[in-house]
């Protein structure tokens, strides 16, 4: 029973913040005039409360940095850049091996220079480290740490990887008009956001993002103070994703579609394998994290 209430406590405060972004957002609206629609400004919203609430908890749960598992500053920029490459080697066989099967074909229909793969690519890497160092913040950081002074280590791993996942199906998709909107739309919009946690058609992709969140959380617990790798990593995926996105689409007549899923056409099957096997390898020498320049294995 502990364990429950435990595990549902940030799911409490996930709904609360976005309450308060829901009105946040109406009421913006009502001031700004028709910016954005309703259902992505309360979505930012909320990952912005989010972000902002790790600095009272942190200090509410007596939690310091070393315990969101930094590293001084000079081995935490070393391990930063260790993390993006070990983002980029875990991931571009997943990438090349989809394009090789022909999920991923080449998009024939842009003309791309230099330049303008150089603009994509840094602009790519510059929000790669925006989302990495942010969403390892929040799960990596703030709520794993607490929840592993609370409950056995793999609870909390698993609690902490399936929030990480859930969080990135929280949306709607009604477009409600500027015209129409009143001071409980955005509720209506809640409501549904939450609600697509029910859909079926996330599962493949929902334990994707699980196993991610689990292959992170493996990371931070095994090697100390490893966020910045973490983070690096991180970064590393969403920059890769990004740039193939821009470079690549997603073909629809591929016998092996389903190594994918919709959500952005690399998440899906193949990856959740494939980090699974990376996950035995990590945990089946233990001695290369220890040598990795972190210390002992914790």
């Amino acid at each position: 029973m502990r364990l429950l209430v435990l595990a549902t406590l940030p799911m409490a405060l996930l709904l609360f913040l976005a309450l308060v972004a829901s009105l946040l957002g109406y009421g913006m609206l009502i001031i700004a005039g028709d910016v954005l629609p309703l259902a992505k400004l309360i979505s930012k919203l909320t990952l912005i409360l989010l972000l902002i609430s790790i600095f009272p908890l942190k200090r509410y749960l007596q939690l310091s940095w070393l315990d969101f598992g930094f590293a001084p500053k000079a081995q935490f920029f070393k391990q930063f850049a260790q993390g993006l490459g070990l983002g980029v080697v875990t991931l571009l066989p997943v990438l090349v091996t989809l394009y090789g099967l022909d999920v991923h074909v080449w998009d024939e229909t842009r003309s791309w220079s230099i330049g303008k793969v150089a603009e994509k690519v840094g602009l790519g890497l510059f929000f790669a480290m925006l989302i990495g160092l942010g969403e390892e913040l929040l799960f990596r950081g703030l709520l794993l740490t607490s929840l592993r002074r609370k409950m056995p280590l793999v609870a909390a791993i698993a609690i902490s990887s399936l929030y990480y996942a859930a969080l990135h199906f929280l949306k709607s998709k009604s477009h409600i008009a500027f015209a129409d909107i009143s001071s409980s739309s955005g509720l209506r919009l809640m409501v549904e956001a939450f609600a697509n946690w029910l859909n079926p058609e996330i599962l493949s992709a929902l334990v994707a993002l699980f196993v991610v969140g689990v292959f992170l959380a493996a990371v931070r617990t095994q090697i100390p103070q490893s966020i910045g790798l973490c983070m690096g990593c991180h970064a590393g995926w969403v920059w890769l994703i990004k740039v193939s996105k821009d470079l690549f689409n997603v073909n629809p007549q591929s016998d092996y579609l389903f190594l994918v899923s919709d959500y952005d056409g690399v998440i899906g099957p193949f990856v959740s394998v494939w980090l699974a096997l990376a996950l035995l390898v990590f945990y089946a020498w233990p001695k290369s994290k220890a040598d990795m320049g972190y210390g002992s294995v914790a």
